[in-house]
């Protein structure tokens, strides 16, 4: 190749693509075409110009149960949910006040996934003292998913009771539940 092939080659103005999550769109690097305009190519119609995380809801059957698809939670919209914090407070202090039997499970029945509920009734009354809420962490990682980390003092030692509230049919249901 003769210089100057080799310098046309690098002085052409290029198109470059970078896959950045969330976004597929054409991307010029400034430096080597800052006059080149952007134009939408043909290889990009019909891709989704905005990608975003999407909740899958946690199923309600069981393995080898049947599966009826129109009875499946059906995941909502932030704005169509219920507040967190008050949904999440009062589902913390409903599960301490059910260990110490002071409230029966079945109030907890409808925020509840199936198997949470299971393990919510086999701990009912089992502990001889009400622990203290100490603090309620909430993260989500994407629309639709709180993960709640529940610091409890019981006398002298703290545990940890960790949550996972997905938004499904308009509510917030409790599809993880494990006291550490």
């Amino acid at each position: 190749m003769s210089a100057e092939q080799i310098n046309s080659f690098i002085s052409a103005p290029r198109i470059v693509f970078f896959s950045r999550p969330g976004l597929l769109e054409p991307t010029v690097d400034p430096s080597i075409a800052p006059t080149l305009q952007l134009h939408t190519v043909d290889a990009f119609e019909g891709i989704a110009r905005k990608r975003k995380l999407f909740l899958v809801p946690t199923p309600q059957h069981l393995e080898g149960e049947e599966f009826d698809p129109e009875y499946s939670p059906k995941p909502s919209e932030r704005d169509d949910l219920p507040p967190l914090q008050d949904t999440i407070s009062r589902y913390v202090v409903g599960i301490v006040e059910i260990w110490g039997g002071r409230r029966q499970p079945m109030q907890l029945a409808r925020l509840s996934h199936r198997l949470v509920y299971a393990k919510i009734l086999a701990l009912s009354g089992s502990q001889k003292e009400i622990p203290k809420i100490r603090k309620i962490y909430i993260q989500e990682p994407i629309e639709g998913v709180a993960e709640t980390t529940v610091t409890l003092r019981f006398n002298e030692r703290v545990r940890s009771l960790v949550l996972r509230f997905e938004g499904v049919d308009k509510r917030w249901l409790c599809t993880e539940f494990a006291l550490i």
